[in-house]
């Protein structure tokens, strides 16, 4: 039933994204973490360590712990409404509508020649400054930030999900915002966000190399270079400051043609990301909806593959009991 669970919000994601008027439950992980900081934070290496570990146990747990009441008591009311309260949930942790989504609309503004408005839009996903990207820098922006979210906004979920369910993918959802508000090496989170980075680094470590496996397939079904995909991945993968995102960016510089990584600058400060791929074409515009394309494909797979090897376990599992 998992597997059917999990598939069907996969599809409710596909067709209606978040809808800003419902409630979101992120929404809600990001106030209670708000407030642990309030509450938790130290300066000082050992102390501020400590509240930060603290903190992301405290929310990573309560949002388990939560959804998983949640659908029990729903399901003493109804088991379908339990069901219904298990798919939306689900689909509430995923992103790809809402990523190419977003994708999307930096590409019009792009490719109508409004270069302002394209950084001004491309500047709400990505955590470099904008102002002065040319329309390459742009298209390099979006492009990346496609490849980095398909592992942490559509595989990592739909792994949790068809390994424990809606309060499993939710707690994978809990660490990942975590990571997203205090995950930082300034001075600030130095300390009290590392215990959630490295968690954040472990939840995503099988995800990531499934989305390397899964992109380098839609490479090659799409038609597109999964052999250059993968000595790219190999390469350059390594190079990334993170041990997954490097995976998912570099078999999409591969199965594009393109080169990523390069200058960027944060707050100010220029920080210089390894160049991983090969620039076999330009960076174009239209490269933002070819990621986007090889995002939807590489997640179906994904999602078609875990559905089957679950299905496969189960029906073994029945077969030996």
């Amino acid at each position: 039933m998992t597997e059917v669970i999990v598939a069907l919000a996969y599809l409710v994601d596909l067709a209606v994204g978040d809808p800003p008027r419902l409630p979101h439950p992120v929404a809600a992980l990001g106030k209670l973490i708000e407030l642990l900081e309030r509450l938790l934070y130290r300066p000082g290496g050992f102390w501020s360590l400590a509240g930060g570990a603290l903190m992301a146990l405290a929310v990573v747990g309560f949002a388990y712990g939560a959804t998983a009441l949640l659908i029990y008591g729903l399901g003493l009311i109804s088991p379908w409404l339990a069901v219904a309260a298990q798919i939306w949930l689900v689909s509430t942790t995923l992103a790809a509508r809402g990523l190419a989504g977003a994708a999307g609309d930096v590409l019009k503004p792009l490719i109508d020649g409004d270069l302002q408005t394209a950084r001004n839009l491309v500047a709400r996903i990505v955590g470099r400054e904008t102002s002065s990207l040319d329309s390459a820098g742009v298209t390099r922006a979006a492009v990346e930030t496609v490849a980095e979210n398909t592992v942490d906004g559509v595989i990592a979920p739909l792994f949790y999900a068809l390994l424990g369910g809606a309060p499993l993918a939710m707690a994978y959802r809990a660490v990942n915002t975590l990571d997203s508000m205090v995950g930082y090496k300034n001075e600030r989170y130095l300390h009290f966000g590392r215990f959630s980075a490295r968690l954040d680094d472990a939840a995503n470590y099988i995800p990531a190399r499934i989305c390397g496996l899964t992109m380098l397939a839609a490479a090659w079904i799409t038609g597109r270079r999964a052999g250059l995909a993968l000595r790219v991945v190999v390469r350059d993968a390594r190079k990334h400051p993170s041990p997954n995102s490097g995976i998912a960016e570099a078999a999409m510089a591969g199965a594009l043609g393109v080169r990523l990584g390069g200058l960027n600058v944060y707050g100010g400060r220029e920080s210089f990301r390894e160049y991983m791929g090969d620039s076999v074409f330009p960076l174009i515009p239209g490269h933002i909806r070819q990621a986007a394309d090889l995002m939807y494909l590489s997640s179906f797979l994904a999602l078609a593959i875990g559905v089957l090897a679950r299905a496969a376990l189960e029906a073994a599992a029945g077969m030996l009991s």
